[in-house]
C-alpha cells in the first residue's frame, strides 16, 4: 500500500469525517455550525474539517458572521469522491469496516416502532442482476444525496442508509 493511499484511507475511515460528509450534503456549514449538530467540540470538527477540504472532499460554500467574526461555509459534493473509489484490497476492508462501525452507531437512533427497509444477501446472481442491483444502488445513492436537506428542515425526517454491493471471492 502506498503512502498516498494510506492517506487517501486515513480521511476516508475517520467516523467523524464520515458524520460530517453526511451533514454537509444537506447544508453548508461551518465548524462551529457542524459541531453543534453533532454535538462534538468545535476545535475537533475543525480539524476534521481541515483533512476533508484537503483531501478535497469538502469545498468553500461561503461565509457567515458568527460573533462578530467571518467562518467559512463548507459543502460536500458526493461526487467529489470519484478518485477515492479507486482503492487497494487493504483500503476497500478498513473502509468497509468503518462503514459497518457507522451503521452499528446509528442504529442505535433508530426510532423505535419506525417502517423501515432492510435485506441482506450473501447469493450468486447472472451478470445482469448484479449489473441492475449496481444501478438500483448508485440510484439510491444520487436520490438522497441531490435531495438531502439541512438538519431539522420542517417536514424532512432523518434517515440512514448504507449500502455496500461487492462481488465476493469464489470458494
Amino acid at each position: 500500500m502506498t503512502e498516498d493511499s494510506l492517506d487517501r484511507l486515513r480521511v476516508l475511515a475517520h467516523p467523524l469525517r464520515m458524520r460530517l460528509l453526511s451533514l454537509l450534503t444537506g447544508a453548508a456549514m461551518s465548524s462551529a455550525e457542524a459541531a453543534r449538530e453533532l454535538g462534538e467540540k468545535q476545535a475537533n470538527v475543525s480539524y476534521h474539517l481541515r483533512r476533508l477540504r484537503a483531501a478535497g472532499l469538502v469545498e468553500p460554500a461561503g461565509e457567515t458572521v458568527i460573533r462578530g467574526g467571518r467562518a467559512k461555509r463548507y459543502r460536500h459534493d458526493p461526487a467529489s469522491a470519484g478518485p477515492f473509489l479507486d482503492r487497494e484490497p487493504e483500503e476497500e476492508r478498513i473502509l468497509l469496516s468503518t462503514l459497518a462501525d457507522e451503521l452499528k452507531r446509528r442504529s442505535t437512533q433508530r426510532r423505535p416502532g419506525a417502517e423501515y427497509a432492510t435485506t441482506d444477501a450473501e447469493v450468486w446472481v447472472d451478470e445482469r442482476v448484479w449489473q441492475r442491483a449496481r444501478a438500483l444502488a448508485d440510484e439510491l445513492g444520487e436520490l438522497l444525496h441531490t435531495h438531502a436537506k439541512p438538519p431539522r428542515t420542517p417536514g424532512t425526517h432523518r434517515i440512514s442508509a448504507t449500502v455496500a454491493l461487492f462481488r465476493l471471492e469464489q470458494r
